[in-house]
């Protein structure tokens, strides 16, 4: 198992605490953390820099392990780029070490998994797009190698809302907006620009292969994904329009769940439950079908698939709450519960 080489240490106090790198963890040996000190006091403690004085630190977890405090860091380390790893404990003096990861001959191997929504047309009034990626991807990179070109091969330089990029936690999901402000009827971008996606239209999301990933190294491949604008979707969620399929008892069936239109997928992932029972879900036919797979056998009795009310379309459109209202008519009243229920029946 190979160990980074210590560079340099900075300051040592008279308890000798040291810092170690192993296999891209980062331990502090020396030091035996109190049991119940609290995640907040170890950043304060304890923190990893690649930049200068006013860097931000390096984001992971912290843990207490084998009475070692241990930082693992959330990308993996960059080869080449030099990690300054600080221990403050309080009434002792600063603690410093510098690391640098060897290169290591790398080679491209990132690649874009799937771009949701699935369906080649897509609501002229479409919010979002989610790209998945094969493996973590670096920051600052989004809005310079993600294009929208329309039939005429011309680049639409507006379409997206360009602001902090919107990663989940693992850096492998980026969610892409659409500008609200040309979405919304009656607002200034949406009266002078138009949506970004028009009925009958033909259009290119594109993502360059320079984009990327938290090793430096870029995409195996561009992508491209070319869809039609069809026409808005200003209604809102239906479930009344569902289609339920139960499944029988004594066995592993899907509840499959069917939509007239398809819904996030992103969302789909969790505001669906059934309620008590626990399993695996899938989603298919351009996020117009859910698919629950119980992890036992289905018992015969009453059952309720849970709606969690966050759920949306894809032009944002909720239960009894569409995206864009029109200001002459009455808003829908405030919703209290946060969730619904439909109920089904598993028989023999």
């Amino acid at each position: 198992m190979r160990t980074a080489l210590v560079v340099a240490i900075l300051a040592l106090n008279a308890s000798a605490q040291t810092i170690q790198l192993q296999s891209g963890t980062f331990k502090v040996l020396g030091w035996k953390p109190d049991p119940a000190i609290r995640i907040e006091d170890l950043r304060a403690i304890f923190a990893i820099y690649t930049g200068g004085v006013d860097a931000p630190p390096v984001l992971g977890t912290y843990s207490v392990e084998m009475g070692a405090l241990v930082f693992r860091p959330r990308f993996p380390l960059v080869p080449g780029v030099p990690y300054r790893a600080v221990l403050k404990l309080p009434g002792s003096s600063p603690v410093e070490a510098l690391f640098k990861e060897p290169k290591r001959d790398l080679t491209a191997s990132t690649r874009i998994e799937h771009v949701y929504p699935s369906a080649d047309v897509l609501p002229g009034n479409a919010l979002r797009l989610y790209v998945y990626f094969s493996a973590p991807m670096s920051r600052g990179e989004a809005w310079k190698r993600i294009h929208l070109i329309d039939e005429n091969g011309k680049t639409d330089e507006l379409s997206f809302l360009v602001a902090e990029e919107l990663w989940d936690f693992d850096y492998r999901r980026l969610t892409v907006l659409f500008d609200p402000g040309r979405i919304k009827r009656g607002l200034v971008p949406n009266l002078e620009l138009g949506p970004p996606v028009i009925d009958g239209k033909q259009y290119t999301f594109v993502i360059d292969r320079e984009f990327l990933d938290a090793n430096g190294l870029p995409l195996t491949a561009a992508f491209k994904k070319t869809f039609r604008g069809g026409l808005a979707e200003r209604a809102p969620i239906d479930p009344k329009q569902w289609r339920l399929n139960s499944p029988k008892a004594g066995t592993f069936d899907t509840l499959d769940v069917e939509f007239p239109r398809p819904l996030d997928y992103a969302l789909l992932q969790r505001c669906l439950k059934v309620a008590g029972v626990a399993g695996t879900v899938s989603i298919d036919h351009d996020e117009t079908r859910w698919n629950f797979t119980p992890a036992q056998a289905w018992a015969p009795g009453e059952y309720k698939l849970m709606i969690d009310l966050a759920l949306e379309d894809l032009a944002g459109n909720r239960i009894d709450r569409p995206f864009d209202v029109d200001t002459s008519q009455n808003r829908p009243d405030d919703l209290v519960a946060n969730t619904i229920s439909l109920p089904f029946q598993v028989i023999r």
